[in-house]
């Protein structure tokens, strides 16, 4: 699969399709369940209604699936990979675009309420923070035109919106139910448990939502319990007309878990729930708060303004022994980021070259981190071999316009600026260096949208993103000059269509290439990176969700990728022509509800991908592919109670994540079928 495209071939195809019946230029963006998206006409220019790649998880969808990390909501979304690593709070990642979810790069922009929730090095330890009854959709914007952010849009961005505002009392008590490697005979025991507590009231300007989720419990592996905690509050005032809206976010979450370990192939097959002994004492404890101060006012009758000013601290302690061949590590991180945004959106309307709207922001970080690792034995330091403390600070600027020049036709021309600066010293040995200067990092983006017919259209976005160095690969360690950004370019051009009343869904062709593209070393004492050399990310998405009766809902996708290094980093040259590690060339989810009557609910789904290579020269096998599938069965008891049991994983197929450490590949076993049963309070 190659394919090239010149941003302004598909713009004039955008501009100009034969035979065409025109209908309005209205957003691409695709729902997944069942809620309506309304534009507004008033408030900042929303990414689903200007953004050509969006998909939105609504309240519905997030509901029902139960899981034990919010990480794995996002296996929805079509063209989403999800790594699951099973380790403890490590537990996985989701990635997307060709990207995996090792860690290596971390290319997904994450965010709660607006609010930038990615770790210094990308990962994602505040995806956590919020309990899933407080959510009330999630945001994924795929491809490189989103204007709005720099560090770590590298992909796209996902943001997890919650509940803010409404008088609603949701209670969900629910427990899995596996086959536990401690329990004789594998009879299947109570594994894990779960509270989720929601609670919203607005009365006259005020408006307070709190929730909370406790978990406990254990995975079907030996060494696998875990507990965790998590609480947010929100308080929100709307003076005036409520056109104005100011309020205090506060989140705060806890998890302690022991860590099984990976196994080697042997031991894999000889028991895939055991944990080594050598693993014993692996565990992690976390702890992440977040708050956050956000106003929004119409400023007459075309202006809208937003602000926001928020602190993230992060605290991870954390023993982990990979194999039998290495020692036992103490890792330690300490962060605090604190930074603000603001955004002005002016809707001229209509003019005498078209209906025009322009957005514009500013945005700015400090991060003050420490990290710390030990060689240790059963948790008793033996020495020290990393204590780092480093600054890292960016802003960024950008300008967004919609241009409709006809009803038919959406133009969104948009720029971004960003800058990094910061300073990194070596506790170790009291050197300190000076971050890399990147200069002016411009990311120049273009969507267009064109209407073939009411449902039905024809869209297009070209953009830069950038990638720079995470922890000391960001400052001037071993060299003296400064480098370069890795520039990302993103091309894409689909098709959103609805030739039914019932029926709609989307197909993309996308490619993405990276100048330089650079990647952590994950277990190096030093914290640096190393250079992969210049990559191509390219592949076909298709969507599908159709309605063919009151009753039925099917829902169809997946996303066919493939990756390559293009030109190899001169300290690796046989990687050259190779493809990426752990890059799947098929993801897939394919399902269907169906209701009976106003009181039961039948559910199946299907979600899989292929295999993928273990490291760049592709040499050590493929591994990691699976197809699960999935039932359910909610019974609406009474207006404000329902049931449901779900039965994943139902024929019991084995499934992994399997990783390469340099002489062996070690592997993470997946869970074996699974019996979950919530009981939903709605009121």
């Amino acid at each position: 699969m190659n394919f090239r495209l010149h941003p302004l071939v598909v713009l004039l195809a955008c501009l100009y399709v034969p035979g065409a019946r025109a209908g309005d230029a209205g957003p691409t963006a695709l729902v997944l369940g069942e809620v309506q998206v309304q534009e507004s006409a008033v408030g900042p220019l929303e990414p689903r209604q200007v953004l050509t790649s969006v998909d939105v998880l609504s309240t519905e969808r997030i509901a029902r699936l139960p899981v034990a990390n919010n990480w794995e909501l996002f296996g929805q979304v079509p063209g989403v990979m999800l790594t699951q690593f099973n380790q403890g709070t490590t537990s996985g990642k989701f990635s997307m675009r060709g990207f995996n979810g090792e860690g290596e790069i971390n290319a997904v922009k994450l965010l709660i309420d607006g609010v930038p929730s990615n770790s210094n090095d990308g990962n994602m330890p505040y995806i956590d923070l919020v309990p899933r009854l407080d959510l009330e959709s999630i945001e994924v914007v795929r491809g490189t035109n989103d204007p709005r952010y720099g560090l770590h849009n590298i992909a796209g961005n996902a943001n997890m919106r919650t509940r803010i505002g409404g008088n609603y009392l949701l209670g969900q008590v629910s427990g899995a139910s596996v086959a536990a490697s401690d329990q004789a005979a594998g009879v299947p025991t109570l594994s894990q448990k779960e509270v989720q507590l929601a609670y919203g009231h607005e009365e006259g300007p005020l408006a307070q939502n709190y929730a909370l989720a406790l978990q406990s419990g254990h995975g079907y592996r030996a060494h696998s319990n875990a507990d965790s905690g998590s609480f947010s509050g929100k308080w929100f005032v709307s003076p005036g007309q409520g056109d104005a809206r100011i309020g205090l976010i506060v989140r705060q979450s806890t998890a302690r878990a022991d860590e099984a370990g990976y196994l080697t192939g042997a031991q894999v097959r000889q028991d895939p729930g055991m944990s080594p002994s050598y693993n014993r004492t692996d565990e992690d404890r976390r702890s992440a708060g977040q708050y956050a101060l956000q106003a929004e006012s119409a400023l007459g009758a075309a202006w809208y303004g937003t602000v926001q000013l928020y602190l993230n601290t992060l605290q991870d302690r954390r023993f982990v022994r990979y194999s039998a061949n290495v020692s036992q590590q103490e890792r330690i991180v300490n962060e605090t980021h604190t930074g603000g945004s603001a955004s002005l959106t002016w809707r001229a309307g209509a003019t005498p070259w078209g209906d025009l709207a322009v957005t514009g922001g500013v945005d700015a970080e400090h991060q003050d981190n420490r990290s710390q690792r030990y060689i240790t034995i059963e948790q008793l330091r033996q020495s020290q071999t990393r204590n780092q403390a480093f600054s890292l600070d960016t802003t960024g600027a950008y300008v967004q316009a919609q241009w409709k020049p006809l009803a038919a036709l959406s133009i969104t021309p948009a720029y971004r600026v960003d800058r990094i600066d910061g300073s990194y010293t070596n506790l170790l040995n009291g050197k300190t260096y000076a971050v890399n200067d990147y200069g002016n990092i411009l990311q120049p983006k273009l969507s267009a949208v064109y209407a073939l017919a009411p449902g039905n259209s024809v869209y297009a976005n070209w953009g830069r993103s950038f990638q720079v160095g995470v922890g000391t690969a960001s400052y001037k360690v071993n060299q003296t000059s400064d480098l370069s950004p890795s520039i990302n370019e993103g091309l894409e051009l689909g098709l959103r269509f609805k030739p039914l009343g019932w029926l709609e869904g989307r197909v993309a062709v996308w490619r993405q290439t990276a100048s330089n593209e650079a990647r952590r070393k994950l277990n190096d004492p030093s914290n640096d990176s190393e250079n992969i050399g210049q990559t191509r990310r390219q592949g076909v998405d298709v969507q599908l969700n159709a309605q063919p009766t009151p009753q039925l809902a099917l829902w169809v996708g997946a996303a066919v990728q493939r990756s390559e290094i293009l030109k190899a980093d001169s300290s690796n040259p046989g990687t050259e022509g190779n493809e990426i590690d752990h890059v799947p060339h098929l993801l897939y989810n394919l399902g269907a509800d169906y209701r009976i009557g106003d009181a039961w609910r039948v559910s199946a789904w299907l979600n899989g991908q292929t295999s993928y290579y273990l490291e760049r020269t592709n040499s050590t096998g493929r591994f990691g592919g699976y197809a699960l599938a999935n039932l359910a069965v909610n019974r609406q008891l009474t207006p404000a109670l329902g049931v449901e049991v779900q039965l994943r994983n139902v024929f019991d197929r084995y499934s992994e994540y399997v990783w390469y450490d340099g002489s062996q590949a070690l592997h993470a076993p997946g869970t074996p079928r699974t019996l979950y049963a919530s009981l939903n309070l709605r009121y």
